[in-house]
């Protein structure tokens, strides 16, 4: 199967989970108008999601760390749509908690993997893995468009219909993990650990990469709402919001890959991050329409560095690929909604203005962080590369097959591709 073939349907399958990942919010405006939840209690729904899914994520990191386990993929679409299928159909709030975080599970289990399997297949592209996120980025936009006509149809007892994109992700993605387990010895099998960490440039970066989450999340638990308040519309309005938020991060991945080519992921993420801080004090600050101006800018601005993050933490513990994945991969989109609950408490307390102005500061912490880290050194030859399947591209090829020019190998994660015994 062609390298584009696989990428592709790797991306389609991660849309299918994170689609799950922005139902959670997705859902909450709904809960508050059915149930009556006060703000605090609706972000408790987004903080059971990302609780289980921040400590889970790393875990299962470590785990892909020491084997493969591509079968997750499929196990962990499911458990997500179930999650999430069920969440409506209790009136119970400590039901609607569990069944949420058994979603944030699901997704938790797919994320280090699967970036694992993606970085296999893309053979150390930026823009190939920047296509991979870009699917993440689509299942969020079409997650507040999914919700809202599944549940303003019907209402919450609809949810049991939501389990339809994880169906739809499992059927992807086998075709895909059976090409690449042929043509990639890599893809299963023992991980093999080669290259020299960078560990404090790593930290760094996943500091960066929690404030990213904590105003992206803090963002799309309450733009729905907030929209409506600084625009006088309604759901709809609202849902437009949401949905412009997250099909704005799908223009700012695919140009992440880009600008990384044409500067470097550091300084592409570094730029990015200070563009941010003005777009989101303008969606706190602006009223009336052009509001949408500024959620649209601050999708793009926080999703330019999402990929390249993912690949800048590979490239800083080459010997734990799986465990940078979870970090950078699954904890830039769960993270933050362990603050969640306090932003709630501020806006119930005061206002939804005041809960949200000091998330200004968090893309501004990244950017600082950002001029703190190093653009790692990459190599200029691959060596050993990974055989292709009509045999080219030995050991002393200097470019392997798949690797674009201009995307050269990090140093360190050639190794990734290979497995003991093979």
């Amino acid at each position: 199967m062609p390298r584009n073939r696989t990428i592709t349907l790797l991306s389609f399958g991660h849309a299918c989970v994170d689609i799950y990942q922005g139902a959670v919010t997705s859902l909450v405006p709904f809960f508050v108008a059915e149930r009556a939840y006060t703000y605090a209690a609706a972000s408790g729904i987004v903080l059971a999601a990302s609780l289980l899914s921040s400590v889970a994520q790393p875990l299962f990191g470590a785990f892909t760390d020491r084997w493969a386990m591509p079968w997750l993929l499929p196990v962990s679409t499911v458990l997500a749509g179930l999650g999430i299928a069920l969440s409506g159909l209790s009136g119970s709030y400590a039901l609607t908690l569990a069944f949420v975080a058994v979603a944030g599970v699901g997704v938790a289990a797919y994320h280090p993997e699967s970036a694992r399997v993606a970085r296999i297949a893309s053979k150390g592209s930026h823009t190939a893995m920047s296509w991979f996120s870009l699917g993440g980025n689509i299942g969020f936009a079409l997650a507040p468009v999914m919700v809202a006509v599944v549940i303003a149809t019907g209402g919450l007892r609809y949810s049991p219909f939501l389990v339809i994109p994880a169906l739809a992700g499992t059927v992807l993605c086998l075709p895909a993990l059976r090409a690449l387990g042929r043509t990639s010895p890599g893809a299963s099998g023992k991980a093999v650990r080669a290259g020299t960490e960078d560990r404090a440039s790593f930290v760094k970066l996943a500091l960066a990469v929690i404030c990213r989450s904590i105003v992206f999340i803090g963002l799309s638990a309450f733009i729905s709402l907030y929209v409506q308040q600084r625009t006088g519309g309604g759901t709809a309005a609202g849902t437009a919001a949401l949905f412009v938020l997250y099909i704005g991060g799908a223009v700012g991945t695919v140009l992440g890959g880009s600008l990384a080519t044409r500067w470097d992921r550091v300084t592409a993420a570094r730029r990015s991050y200070l563009m941010s801080v003005a777009a989101v004090a303008g969606i706190v600050f602006v009223p009336g329409p052009a509001i949408y101006v500024f959620v649209a800018l601050t999708s793009a601005g926080l999703y330019i560095p999402f990929s390249l993050q993912v690949t800048l933490g590979q490239d800083y513990l080459p010997t734990r690929v799986g465990t940078a994945s979870g970090i950078t991969l699954g904890l830039a989109v769960s993270v933050g909604g362990i603050v969640s609950p306090l932003i709630g408490w501020i806006a119930d307390t005061t206002s939804l203005q005041t809960a949200l102005a000091p998330l200004i500061a968090m893309p501004a912490l990244s950017w600082f962080l950002f001029r703190m880290l190093p653009e790692p050194a990459v190599s200029k030859a691959v060596a050993p590369a990974q055989q292709t399947p009509d045999g080219s591209a030995g050991p002393n090829s200097p470019t392997p097959r798949g690797i674009a020019p201009d995307t050269p190998a990090p140093t360190g994660t050639p190794d990734i591709t290979r497995a003991q015994g093979h």
